[in-house]
């Protein structure tokens, strides 16, 4: 038996609930930023979790947390995982809609306590305030709008926030993986860009490790013998680094090259290490084949190269299903009286996770904000109501929406 569509709430009725929340809003706000959640502080991270738990509870989520292990040999915190479920099955048109956003930050503990939550005039600053505690917050704020507006009309909403974003999601990330190919649609809590754009592509990234390998020998007396491993990486770093004149939608950077021991010896070890970042899978997939090959052709006698990918982040396209969101966040933004636009950026997050399961996902949903990663972290408070509303608008609509 299919179940009774609940009514579609009002948007007059959803912005004046979010904006009765205004000042509810800056007031957890500060509270979250006033806890230190660095990627690789554990307790302060699980304390942002136990927050987000005991709110989501409040609304009949069930809840639990999964721990990202360690990293690098340092322990990371748990994940949070909320699920709300709807009156309509899956079997019966019910969509499954997963929000992702994360907790950690860049800064290091005690930095919450050396810059705390601040208000100057219309701008809220801390560690954390726009990326991303200001937008995971406003994921929570729209949920608790359609539970309080009784919109049930969906299979489930599954509320994700993970511990360690910021350094690549190395323990998430198949967590992430697995929620979102159980998603009809996905919608990334990342803050809206400070021209108020949403996010519908973002580059991939692909770093690599070349090691050259030549023969060492006396500098002075008899360098003829030797091979130079750092000339070859000199040219290798040219042929690299030429890719970028080939490739319009990719950047190719070799960051960090090292060679060498004492001046006297011709080195006969070097190491690149490149990182690249491209809008499609196709491009990465391209410039791979590219640096093999210029690996393989080192113009120095008696030298050889061998190229490690050490990590790949695929990307966040701008498929077809992306842009059909976009339709329905426009369409949303219209009623609001709000135009924005799209953007593409170079910037990597769990978007791109969940891009590669080939769920259809949006992101920069929060609040404006910008100077992320700076002292001078910003979040825009007089967008904090109308960001809210679109939010809540998208989630109702999806749920009316088929993903193909």
């Amino acid at each position: 038996m299919t179940a009774p569509v609940s009514p579609r709430p009002s948007t007059r009725t959803l912005r004046a609930r979010a904006a009765a929340r205004h000042g509810e809003y800056l007031a957890d706000l500060a509270a979250l930023v006033a806890i230190d959640s660095g990627s690789y502080s554990p307790d302060g991270i699980n304390r942002v979790a136990a927050w987000f738990a005991n709110r989501l509870e409040r609304y009949g989520a069930t809840t639990h947390t999964v721990p990202a292990g360690r990293h690098r040999g340092r322990a990371l915190g748990s994940a949070l995982v909320a699920r709300k479920k709807g009156a309509r099955r899956a079997a019966d048109g019910g969509q499954r809609i997963l929000l992702a956003g994360h907790m950690d930050t860049v800064f290091d503990d005690g930095t919450a306590a050396d810059r705390p939550f601040s208000l100057t005039g219309s701008l809220a600053h801390g560690p954390g305030v726009s990326d991303d505690k200001g937008g995971l917050l406003a994921g929570l704020s729209a949920l608790e709008i359609l539970a309080e507006e009784g919109f049930d009309d969906y299979d489930e909403i599954v509320f994700l926030a993970t511990p360690d974003e910021e350094i690549g999601s190395p323990g998430s990330a198949p967590l992430t993986r697995t929620l979102a190919a159980e998603a009809d649609f996905a919608l990334a809590l990342e803050c809206a860009r400070e021209n108020g754009d949403v996010v519908i592509a973002r580059k991939g990234v692909a770093e690599y490790l070349v090691t050259v390998t030549g023969k060492a020998a006396h500098a002075g007396i008899e360098p003829e013998r030797g091979a130079h491993a750092a000339l070859a990486a000199a040219h290798l770093t040219i042929a690299l680094q030429s890719l970028n004149e080939q490739e319009d939608d990719a950047t190719i950077n070799v960051g960090i090259v090292r060679s060498g021991s004492r001046p006297n010896i011709v080195p006969e070890r070097a190491e690149l290490h490149v990182e690249v970042r491209a809008t499609t899978t196709a491009c990465l997939d391209r410039i791979d084949r590219a640096i093999e090959a210029a690996a393989a052709r080192l113009p120095v006698l008696g030298t050889t190269a061998t190229v490690r990918q050490l990590d790949l982040c695929p990307p966040m396209e701008a498929t077809a299903a992306n842009r059909r969101m976009l339709a329905v966040a426009h369409s949303a933004g219209r009623e609001l009286g709000l135009v924005f636009g799209a953007a593409s950026t170079g910037g990597v997050g769990d978007a791109n996770t969940i891009a590669a399961t080939g769920t259809p996902v949006l992101d920069g949903l929060g609040p404006v904000g910008g100077a992320d990663h700076t002292p001078q972290e910003w979040l825009d408070t007089t967008t904090i109501t109308d960001r809210i509303t679109l939010l809540t608008l998208l989630i109702a609509r999806l749920c009316h929406t088929t993903a193909t």
